[in-house]
């Protein structure tokens, strides 16, 4: 049941930020149109297509981005005993939950003092009246507590579970180097 909610929630959330890009480009062929085909470019064009950028980013990034698609600098990690990587992915994932939710009270702050501010040119569809800043970047205290939770738990699967073997698998490589025994040439 649960893995059933989880891919229609995976799909679902594809098929959104699907429709952001979508939008984004149609938006952007219709800039390029104003632009060089009717010489009378629509400013509200560039402003949409950012704000679509934004919800794109950090919509994607809370959402879509697995562990394993991130770059990551993890010579250290990967040549560590296991123990050592248990403790090193307790670490990361504490520092960065703590962080996203110690942050999370100043940056809403913020968000909400962003009501006060419209966009230029983009009005709401539905009531004509300029967006708010605050529901444009409502997305980005999305992302904190999202990301919070999900180092959270990952806090907690790392302590029942051990350091994940997935996110960081490298073909051949093996978490105990293997020993050089006598007669063995060293290349």
């Amino acid at each position: 049941m649960m893995k059933t909610i989880s891919t229609w929630f995976r799909h679902g959330t594809e098929a959104i930020a699907a429709s952001f890009l979508a939008a984004m480009f149609i938006t952007f062929l219709l800039q390029i149109f104003s632009r060089y085909v009717l010489k009378t470019p629509f400013g509200w064009t560039l402003e949409l297509c950012l704000i679509l950028w934004v919800w794109i980013v950090f919509f994607g990034c809370a959402f879509l981005v697995r562990e394993n698609d991130h770059v990551t600098f993890d010579i250290f990690y990967l040549s560590a005993p296991r123990r050592v990587q248990k403790v090193l992915a307790l670490i990361s994932a504490a520092a960065i939950a703590t962080g996203m939710l110690y942050a999370f009270l100043p940056t809403w702050d913020y968000i909400d003092w962003m009501k006060m501010r419209k966009t230029t040119t983009v009005r709401n569809p539905l009531d004509g009246n300029k967006i708010p800043m605050r529901t444009i970047f409502s997305i980005y205290a999305m992302f904190m507590l999202v990301v919070a939770a999900r180092y959270i738990w990952r806090f907690v699967g790392v302590l029942r579970n051990g350091p994940p073997e997935t996110d960081h698998e490298l073909p051949g490589h093996d978490h105990e180097p293997p020993a050089i025994q006598e007669g063995d040439e060293v290349v």
